[in-house]
């Protein structure tokens, strides 16, 4: 059998237009918001945007073209491309007048020479690209593609809010704000891949009085989830004589890193009857929302599922190819093979849901945070076995101890059940933020406020996992809006050129109203 195609109409991205939270200045001022940030804030922002617009989105042209993700071998003191960036953030820090610092790991870039500060942090560090699944480079900012759209790799995470931040601060200096505390804007280069260099860094650093990150979202985030994980290994062994003659998967795999939900899945099969076969087409199909190739190749079927990629702490946001493909390759009664095992272990461990609502006992919710997510993210072919990643993400209300031992019964009845034992099984819990009583929580919710004219905006909380937590009292503030599909970390980022000038005005008014408070 030849090449076949089976591409249903894919799932119609929604995005809530800025307009659907009340951003014209016609709604603003009915729901009376010009009080809520001073005038000095105001001007400065407004100054911001008519002076540095089109500076602004050129520098972020620039800083998209380094490939900052984590390489084998490489660190960001070894790595060319995050020397090159470094040194861009530096000659940029040069040409705006702001203090530049190189540590390693964290650069510094600030404004004023005060004892207290504000510091704003963020990461120079990205996600990699596959290429293939891009209209255009992912390296290059694509302005063209789908206009008002800034596609990128980093454009909403995290380049483009070191872009806006650096451009704030210029403008508060050019305006001549008197500060009575610095504006550091710190850049960690290692967010995405390791954070023990910025843990140990900051034994040693002065914490200030407000720390905002910019790595989230809208209006202000007050708790994150824990990101946690469950991995474990597939074995090798060989099929039983009385499975010889039944059709086989050989192969099941897919996932590109541990954070993104998988886009791209593929198994290898054969030993199936035109029968089997058509009837795995006829499951691929009835997945409206997914993409399927079925080609001959030799003695086996290669079968490629294209679903949609998604940040793994919104995996409601995606459609998890390796969950949908097992969903497909379960219609068949397969031999017993590392493969075949790997499919049964996604169906009835994992299933198409979002919410660990297979996996045992270890589902819960709380109120505020919401639910536990889960989401295999990577499934991997090796010498030894087939690796089995899970990403998941945790809010309060469940102790780690409670949670490994409730996947491990998960875990070993599942293994009881199929006669297969599992290797290199791993629990990891990582602790959920909740922020309470943050000093600056009301500033950054009134900004937020005034500039989009949502009534009464409140705290939120999100799946992700940022540097938040490694200080005391932060607050997330953005770049993503809320009721927004964020973008960082698929295969189709991208900021809105609305949005890019929206934050610049929103971190502008919050970086005055924070570094000129008594």
């Amino acid at each position: 059998m030849g090449f076949r195609l089976f591409k249903p109409a894919m799932l119609a991205l929604s995005f809530v237009g800025l307009n659907l939270v009340g951003l014209s200045a016609h709604g603003a001022s009915e729901r009376n918001k010009s009080d809520l940030v001073s005038k000095q804030a105001q001007m400065v922002a407004n100054y911001a945007v008519a002076q540095y617009e089109k500076p602004m989105l050129a520098r972020l042209k620039e800083l998209v073209t380094y490939k900052t993700f984590a390489q084998k071998g490489l660190t960001p003191l070894t790595n060319p491309e995050f020397i090159e960036f470094k040194q861009a953030l530096k000659s940029l820090s040069e040409q705006l007048g702001l203090s530049y610092q190189d540590d390693g790991y964290v650069v510094l870039i600030t404004l004023g020479e005060q004892k207290r500060k504000l510091t704003i942090v963020t990461h120079g560090d990205v996600q990699p690209a596959n290429s293939e699944l891009w209209a255009q480079d992912p390296f290059i900012l694509d302005m063209t593609t789908e206009p008002g759209k800034l596609i990128g790799r980093g454009t909403e995470d995290d380049k483009g809010a070191i872009i806006t931040a650096m451009y704030a601060m210029k403008a508060i200096k050019d305006k001549g704000i008197k500060l009575k505390r610095n504006i550091e804007l710190m850049v960690y280069m290692a967010e995405e891949s390791d954070w023990a260099p910025i843990r140990a860094y900051l034994k040693d650093y002065q914490m200030a009085d407000y720390t905002i990150t910019i790595d989230a979202e809208y209006p202000v985030v007050t708790a994150e989830k824990g990101w946690s994980k469950i991995s474990a290994k597939m074995p090798l062994f060989e099929t039983a004589e009385t499975d010889l003659a039944l059709p086989r998967i050989l192969e099941f795999s897919g996932g590109y890193f541990s954070s993104q939900v998988p886009q791209i899945a593929t198994a290898r099969i054969s030993q199936v009857t035109q029968t089997q076969l058509s009837e795995l087409e006829q499951s691929a199909k009835q997945q409206a929302q997914m993409a399927y190739h079925f080609e001959a190749d030799g003695d086996s079927y290669l079968i490629t599922a294209e679903g949609k990629a998604a940040h793994s702490s919104t995996p409601e946001d995606g459609i998890n190819a390796l969950t949908h493909l097992a969903a497909v390759l379960g219609k068949v009664d397969w031999a017993k093979t590392p493969a075949s095992m790997t499919v049964r272990f996604t169906n009835e461990l994992v299933g198409l849901g979002n919410y660990a609502e297979r996996f045992g006992d270890i589902a819960y919710e709380d109120e505020f945070m919401g639910a536990m997510t889960l989401a295999p993210t990577i499934i991997k072919q090796t010498d030894t076995g087939i690796e089995i990643n899970l990403n998941l993400r945790r809010p309060k209300g469940k102790t780690p101890e409670l949670l490994t031992e409730q996947t491990l019964d998960a875990l070993e009845q599942w293994q009881q059940q199929h006669g297969v034992e599992l290797t290199d099984i791993e629990t990891y819990w990582g602790k959920p933020l909740v922020v309470k009583d943050a000093p600056h929580l009301t500033t950054l919710l009134n900004v937020f406020g005034h500039y989009t004219g949502m009534d009464s905006p409140k705290p939120v909380s999100i799946g992700g996992s940022t540097n938040a937590k490694l200080f005391p009292n932060a607050l997330s503030f953005g770049p993503a809006m809320p009721g927004v599909e964020y973008t960082g970390h698929t295969e189709h980022e991208f900021m809105t050129y609305e949005q890019f000038i929206l934050n610049l005005k929103m971190y502008t008014s919050a970086f005055v109203e924070l570094a000129t408070m008594p």
